[in-house]
């Protein structure tokens, strides 16, 4: 089968397009034909050498954790996701090769069946996100009605779904953003919205109870100027937190709380975010799709971080 891989860590324009054997499913996994496979930052990282990179077995390796497609073959004949199943979810790259294929295995508990209302290439852009911003701001903040919440970075893959489901769960939200997005946050339902590009964030939003920080530290030292925005007692979410060893000490130090964060896949979750989907509570934003062989390009373009939404793969035809 076709699949885009990585020799080692290098440059976006160091993958390729290979011809590597069709994985084999074992237990409780499935196999499914890919048709869409998401991008994801820690895609771009892995290939560079960071990411999870060092969990890489061998190489050459293909690349990709999230993708829609159809199942080819099941754990047993009764198997609630038969051959012939529209799905969608998550491979456990780097244990198994990615999603960035014709064909992939998942465990059985880390995919779901593919919202009818979506495209392949719509549903390819959800789980890994979908799921991140579920965990991050459902199971981690405990999102409720008449929390204050900020979320930073709401225009990106996790942000647009992290801003949903806190309004979806009835806080009050607010975002930070770049000038063309500013709207189209309000259109997702955040109650203030804030362009980084002209505003200091911590000179105008009320003390809130959780910051869930999708930049980190690494830019104008987000994570470390949350903390002043915080209430007494307040959490900080980060999930970037490659250059910022200090957060759990500097969160004590101004009398709140701090964690960082790995998405899990979770199957059950995922359902749930396929019911809200497909009844429209929300919604999934695709910025561009990129033939599967010019993944060199789709990297390029998420390096640049200017993207709205995700970015996704078209593997094959749905």
């Amino acid at each position: 089968m076709r699949a885009v891989v990585v020799d080692g860590p290098g440059p976006a324009g160091s993958l390729r397009t290979a011809d590597v054997a069709v994985p084999v499913p074992v237990m409780d996994e499935v196999l499914v034909r890919v048709v869409a496979a998401g991008v994801n930052p820690v895609d771009a990282q892995t290939r560079d050498g960071e990411g999870v990179s060092a969990q890489i077995g061998s190489y050459p390796s293909p690349l990709g954790v999230d993708f829609s497609g159809v199942v080819v073959s099941a754990p047993y004949e009764a198997h609630p996701t038969p051959p012939g199943t529209p799905v969608f979810g998550m491979t456990a790259f780097p244990r198994v090769g990615g999603s960035y294929a014709d064909y992939v295995v998942a465990s059985s508990h880390a995919i779901a069946v593919k919202p009818p209302r979506l495209s392949h290439v719509e549903a390819a852009a959800v789980p890994l996100a979908a799921l991140t911003a579920w965990q991050l701001v459902v199971d981690t903040a405990r999102t409720h009605a008449g929390q204050r919440i900020l979320i930073h970075a709401g225009a990106g893959g996790v942000g647009h779904f992290a801003v949903q489901l806190a309004a979806h769960f009835g806080a009050h939200v607010t975002t930070t953003c770049s000038t063309r997005n500013l709207s189209w946050m309000r259109e997702l339902g955040a109650d203030v919205v804030i362009d980084h590009t002209t505003t200091p964030f911590e000179e105008v939003v009320q003390p809130v109870d959780v910051v869930v920080d999708l930049v980190g530290n690494a830019h104008d030292r987000t994570g470390s100027r949350s903390l002043a925005v915080l209430r007494p007692g307040g959490l900080l979410v980060t999930v970037p937190t490659g250059g910022w060893t200090r957060y759990s000490e500097e969160a004590a130090e101004a009398g709140v709380s701090a964690t960082s964060f790995r998405a899990t896949p979770d199957g059950v979750t995922l359902a749930t975010i396929a019911r809200l989907l497909e009844s429209g509570e929300l919604a999934v934003y695709v910025d561009r799709v990129f033939p599967l062989d010019n993944a060199a390009a789709a990297h390029g373009a998420l390096e640049e971080h200017h993207a709205r939404g995700k970015l996704v793969l078209q593997v094959s035809d749905g």
